[in-house]
C-alpha cells in the first residue's frame, strides 16, 4: 500500500513514529511526575464543580493539558520531516528550517497560529531576510509557513509583521511572503489537497507504527 503520491512510506512512517513516541515517553513522565508535584486542590475543585467531572476527570484533563504542551514542538518538526522528505527538498542545519534548490524556495514552518507572538514574526521576517541575503540564496523566495492558520482560509501573500517597538511594519518583499499549511503543502509536493491527504492516512499509519487500533475501528 502506498500512503501518499508525494512521500515514502518509509519516510512517512519514520516522521509518524517520531511523534508517537514522543506521546508514549510523555505520558509514563507524566503519570511519574503527576504525584511528585504539588496538585492544585483549587484548580480541581472550581473546574470539578463548573464543567460538571470528577477529580479523576479532573487529573486525566490536567495530564492531557501537559501532554499537548509538550508534543507542540514535536508536531512543528513532524511537517518538517515530511516535507524535508519530498524529493528535492533538505532540513538546513542553520537560519530557516528547509529548503528547494532547484525551485529556490526556502521556508520556516510553525505549526498553528498562535504558537507564535506578534513580536516573534518581526524576527522570523529578520531571519528569513538574512537568508536572503547570503549568495547562495539570492534568487529564492523565502516563506514563513503557519500550517494551521488562523482563519483557516488558503493563502500565499506578503510578509510584512508590525514591529511594536518602531510602530512601523517590515517592508513588503515579493520575496517574503506567508503561505497557509494547505498552500505550502500544495506547493512544495506539487499535489492539489496534499495536506489533506496527509491528514486522512495519519490513523492508519498511528495504528501500524503504534500498534493501537485506528479511530475508525475502535
Amino acid at each position: 500500500m502506498v500512503y501518499l503520491p508525494y512521500i515514502s512510506d518509509e519516510d512517512l512512517r519514520k516522521a509518524v513514529k517520531k511523534v508517537v513516541d514522543c506521546i508514549l515517553s510523555t505520558q509514563q513522565r507524566q503519570e511519574a511526575e503527576m504525584y511528585r508535584n504539588v496538585i492544585d486542590p483549587f484548580s480541581a475543585i472550581f473546574d470539578g464543580a463548573v464543567q460538571g467531572f470528577s477529580l479523576e476527570d479532573w487529573l486525566q484533563k490536567e495530564r492531557s493539558r501537559q501532554i499537548q504542551k509538550t508534543i507542540q514542538n514535536q508536531i512543528g518538526d513532524f511537517h518538517e520531516n515530511v516535507l524535508s522528505s519530498v524529493p528535492g527538498w533538505k532540513k538546513l542545519k542553520k537560519g530557516v528550517d528547509i529548503c528547494n534548490e532547484k525551485c529556490q524556495i526556502l521556508a520556516e514552518i510553525k505549526n498553528k497560529h498562535n504558537t507564535v507572538k506578534g513580536s516573534d514574526e518581526v524576527v522570523i521576517y529578520d531571519d528569513l531576510l538574512a537568508c536572503l541575503n547570503k549568495p547562495q540564496y539570492h534568487n529564492f523566495t523565502a516563506y514563513y509557513v503557519k500550517i494551521i492558520p488562523k482563519n483557516k482560509e488558503s493563502y500565499d501573500k506578503l510578509f510584512t509583521p508590525s514591529d511594536k517597538e518602531t510602530s512601523t511594519r517590515r517592508p513588503a518583499n515579493e520575496k517574503i511572503r506567508q503561505i497557509s499549511g494547505q498552500a505550502f503543502y500544495d506547493l512544495a509536493t506539487g499535489t492539489s489537497g496534499a495536506l489533506s491527504m496527509l491528514f486522512n492516512v495519519l490513523p492508519d499509519v498511528i495504528s501500524e507504527v503504534s500498534g493501537l487500533k485506528a479511530l475508525d475501528e475502535q
